[in-house]
């Protein structure tokens, strides 16, 4: 009897293991899913594709090349262009009001605007869907919170950028006006710090032998 006893208790407690262990390996891949489905990478440009694979990137193309010259209209008819910030560490930044990914940086953006303004550097956010209208664009900009120019596109900017193949996309443009980061998609808040930082950091006049 107290063999027969412990035999079965010992069979209870390993089908006990054995429940467990298919327990979590199933929480496991449910987890896995989970983040996989809720992970935003890249979101397509045109809001037609977003069902589309993009996980297949080109390289960056626009690196190490002088950032295309633009003159465009902001959200108050004011005509802005790149040349205005001539010598100063410039983040262009590609959006639109659909763009889910896009709208969860911009406020971080406008942080490290402020945060960094003393060192010169500036934010220019190009609305990739001038469809949506003027009016549309400026009520998700203030609601985002976002103070920097907020740019109307004519098509013409995004082909000299290289075409967008994605939402967001960013350019950061040294004093030099080379550009010397250039992300698709949404990238941690730290990793954009990084790149500001990088920016201020590049293109700076070489200090003067003996501090003159």
């Amino acid at each position: 009897m107290k063999r027969s006893g412990l035999l079965g208790v010992m069979i209870v407690g390993v089908a006990l293991m054995l429940w467990a262990g298919w327990h979590n390996l199933r929480e496991r891949r449910l987890a896995m899913e989970r983040a996989q489905e809720n992970h935003v990478v890249l979101v397509p440009d045109k809001a037609g594709d977003a069902g589309q694979g993009t996980t297949d990137i080109e390289q960056p193309h626009m690196r190490g090349k002088v950032a295309p010259a633009f003159t465009l209209t902001d959200l108050e008819g004011k005509k802005v262009s790149l040349s205005d910030y001539k010598g100063r560490p410039v983040l262009v930044n590609f959006w639109a009001t659909w763009c889910g990914p896009c709208k969860v940086e911009m406020p971080w953006f406008e942080e490290f605007q402020k945060q960094y303004a003393a060192q010169g550097f500036q934010i220019l956010g190009l609305t990739d869907d001038v469809e949506a209208g003027k009016d549309t664009i400026t009520k998700v900009a203030h609601r985002i919170g976002v103070s920097y120019p907020i740019l109307l596109t004519d098509g013409k900017v995004q082909a000299a950028y290289g075409g967008l193949d994605v939402l967001p996309m960013s350019f950061y443009v040294n004093r030099n006006g080379v550009v010397v980061e250039e992300t698709a998609g949404l990238g941690s808040k730290d990793e954009i710090e990084a790149h500001i930082k990088k920016t201020i950091a590049s293109g700076t006049a070489p200090t003067a032998v003996g501090g003159q």
